[in-house]
């Protein structure tokens, strides 16, 4: 991404309540805001035009982050459809000051960000069926860098689970093993948590004290981001976890410390070597 300002306003000075988000020389905007301020929000007129929003949440259950994609050509509108749904307790509302975002133009958009929390968000994607729709090439090209300016300022306003994953870095070093039964999983520290990669293995039970790391697994099933291969589970693709531990767990079928059990080479835990970088 290119280097950008971006300009944040705190409608009631706080950073976590009502707020807005620009990046300059865009002709889009964001707004979001916590469940409990709704009625500011919904108040405002740029939710009286088309444009897409995210709804963010937690998993009662699991304790996972929970994330829904919509779009509405009155996304005021629509939100106050949402009133019912309990899985949610944030909204972030992305519109265009210009009023040149389409029924179409936010389709597209909708389905692109569907595909990509399916495929990068640890939170579980509350939609039940993919969306989008057809453009033509230069109006796609078009939403395709306005995304890329929407993408820019979700993680400022605490959304993470779009954001791309890292490739596994060829340097041995700085890479990070979780073993178990002849099994080996292959993994990295990450700004937002802990990255397995693409072929890494994980044991194939569960262990009978397992709760919560039994049903992130069966979630990974389901997906089919987690294979089983004979005796044993294959991770489909690159997976970032919100923690070491939770990472290891997944492996492991069960309660895990990550930072003692992801050791590098050497077999220098993960703990020691945060603790030598202080």
């Amino acid at each position: 991404m290119q280097a950008a300002t971006i300009k944040l306003f705190l409608v009631h000075g706080s950073p976590s309540g009502l707020r807005t988000a620009e990046v300059s020389n865009w002709s889009g905007k964001a707004i979001a805001a916590p469940r409990t301020e709704m009625s500011d929000l919904l108040r405002r007129d740029e939710l009286n035009s088309p444009g897409f929003y995210l709804l963010t949440g937690v998993d009662p259950e699991s304790g996972d982050g929970t994330i829904y994609v919509g779009e509405a050509e009155n996304v005021s509108t629509r939100l106050k459809g949402h009133a019912t749904k309990d899985f949610w307790n944030a909204v972030t509302v992305f519109v265009s000051k210009d009023e040149n975002l389409t029924k179409a133009h936010i389709r597209y958009l909708e389905g692109v960000l569907i595909d990509k929390a399916n495929t990068n968000s640890n939170s579980i994607v509350m939609n039940s069926v993919g969306s989008g729709a057809r453009l033509p090439e230069s109006d796609a090209a078009e939403m395709d860098v306005f995304l890329e300016k929407c993408l820019q300022l979700l993680p400022v306003l605490g959304i993470s689970d779009f954001n791309e994953k890292l490739d596994q870095v060829s340097e041995s070093k700085d890479l990070l093993y979780c073993k178990i039964k002849g099994f080996t999983a292959t993994g990295k520290r990450t700004a937002n948590g802990f990255i397995i990669f693409s072929g890494s293995q994980a044991v194939l039970e569960h262990r009978p004290s397992a709760v919560n790391s039994r049903k992130k697994r069966e979630q990974l099933i389901v997906k089919g981001l987690l294979l089983q291969e004979n005796d044993h589970f294959v991770f489909a693709k690159d997976i970032e976890f919100g923690s070491p531990s939770t990472a290891a767990t997944v492996v492991r079928g069960g309660a895990t410390n990550g930072l003692t059990a992801w050791r590098n080479s050497k077999g220098v835990s993960l703990k020691e070597q945060e603790a030598n970088e202080t």
